[in-house]
């Protein structure tokens, strides 16, 4: 069904907002790719916060100007199929990647993060990177390591002073004294 001026107008509108939000692109061929399947990806898009399109390259090339991924304008040929990462760098490409493996008919073609270019087997660089709750745990062990360090030096230099235990049988002293 071809569409006209006002529908054309709006898918690149919807498309242009998405693009100037998102953290990566990954532009993927589809054809073969069954309906039952492309359900499945599209469900597990929404869960996942990438934002999944099948728009013509046309209109795709006008929504993405101005933004990062105008880099890949001329290499928007053929029937895609584009996923954006709206919340974390790595989500499309582990999207991407997961339902690749079960359908050699989604072939990546592009893959496009901060203005830069790359070809379809930078997919698996992008799909391992960590999740947002992985990054802000390596974060937390990252940042708690020189308090346990300090930690240990403080009980180290207690140790060498004096057992380690001198400041309790203080307080125990001065309790066991009339006031």
């Amino acid at each position: 069904m071809a569409l006209n001026l006002t529908q054309k107008q709006n898918v690149v509108a919807e498309v242009a907002e998405v693009a100037a939000k998102a953290h990566s692109l990954i532009a993927a061929e589809y054809a073969g790719t069954t309906v039952s399947q492309m359900t499945a990806m599209r469900k597990k898009a929404r869960e996942t916060g990438v934002y999944l399109k099948v728009v013509k390259n046309t209109l795709a090339a006008r929504a993405v100007e101005g933004t990062d991924f105008a880099v890949a304008k001329d290499s928007m040929v053929g029937p895609l199929l584009y996923a954006f990462s709206t919340e974390e760098p790595g989500a499309a490409g582990r999207l991407i990647k997961e339902f690749a493996k079960g359908n050699d008919k989604l072939q990546p073609k592009l893959v496009v993060v901060e203005g830069q270019q790359y070809g379809p087997a930078h997919v698996e660089v992008l799909a391992s990177l960590p999740t947002l709750e992985q990054a802000l745990g390596m974060l937390a062990s990252v940042l708690s390591e020189p308090a346990r360090m300090f930690a240990r030096a403080v009980k180290a230099v207690a140790d060498q002073q004096g057992g380690g235990d001198a400041p309790a049988e203080e307080a125990e002293a001065a309790e066991a004294e009339p006031a």
